[in-house]
């Protein structure tokens, strides 16, 4: 990576931009935008992270300027940026109004959960901090990576895909699921799998009939615990879950939120992991 850091240092100097005169206080908002600056070896220059971003274990030793979708405009700048890059969909928009005023340079990188959507990000990021060459390297790498871990999940579903239905939260007893158009329906279809909700998009609470009726193969969720997640037992005993496919071959899959869902420069280790996952105690 040093090598392609050097090159876009060429670039640089070929437009009379020196080191010095570059963002040196950023604030990375978007767990997937913080692992590109990291894979960008561009690290040293962030004065700030979101909460999402934790990955590499190291972005965490940053300050936390808060929550992606909940930030309030004090705690952005009580770290006094000259650079904010955010993902698409950050938020609430009148902190983002009022950073706009702030005299803070931001920049918003697109978010689409597709293997192009990645590039695309990858490559908006390097161009926020100059780095083009070096992020136009890494995209063209993460995106033949992409595009071999599905060709390997689609071949290992060998025809047959799983119904996956990922549940976001049982708070309360109640099952929030994903529909179209979300990050899980968007690796979901990367991993091989089909989405058994399509009948609404985003994220929405799901009754017990619907449940059932989407008759999912594996229950998705992400690992963690807390109000939002359920214990495998506790998940499988509640009647919505218990009838269906999933819930009579006890086939649950749990993985790390940032890594299934982050759509950056990991994305396909998580298409591998869940290809994976997917197939283990499909029928044959």
């Amino acid at each position: 990576m040093r090598n392609l850091l050097t090159t876009a240092a060429f670039v640089l100097a070929a437009t009379g931009v020196t080191a010095d005169e570059l963002p040196s206080r950023i604030i990375s908002i978007g767990g997937a935008v913080t692992e590109i600056v990291y894979a960008l070896e561009q690290e040293d220059r962030l004065a700030g992270r979101d909460r999402t971003s934790t990955y590499p274990a190291e972005a965490t030793e940053l300050p936390d300027i808060g929550y992606m979708r909940a930030l309030a405009p004090e705690g952005v700048l009580s770290v006094s940026p000259d650079l904010i890059i955010s993902v698409e969909g950050s938020g609430p928009p009148e902190t983002i109004d009022v950073l706009r005023s702030a005299n803070v340079e931001m920049v918003e990188i697109p978010e689409r959960f597709t293997r192009d959507g990645i590039v695309t990000k990858i490559r908006a990021v390097g161009a926020a901090l100059d780095r083009d060459a070096a992020a136009n390297a890494l995209a063209t790498q993460v995106g033949q990576d992409i595009d071999k871990a599905h060709a390997a999940a689609i071949e290992a579903a060998n025809g047959k895909p799983q119904r996956v239905l990922f549940v976001l939260s049982t708070q309360g007893g109640k099952i929030t699921a994903s529909g179209t158009g979300t990050s899980a329906d968007g690796i979901i279809r990367l991993a091989g799998g089909v989405n058994a909700v399509t009948e609404f998009e985003n994220w929405k609470e799901m009754s017990p009939e619907a449940v059932s009726i989407a008759a999912p193969d594996v229950i998705l969720m992400m690992d963690r615990g807390g109000d939002h997640g359920a214990a495998t037992e506790e998940l499988l005993s509640m009647p919505a879950i218990a009838l269906t496919p999933a819930g009579q071959n006890r086939r649950v899959v749990r993985m790390n939120g940032l890594h299934l869902l982050g759509f950056g420069p990991r994305t396909a280790s998580a298409i591998t992991e869940l290809s994976q996952a997917l197939q283990q105690g499909a029928e044959s």
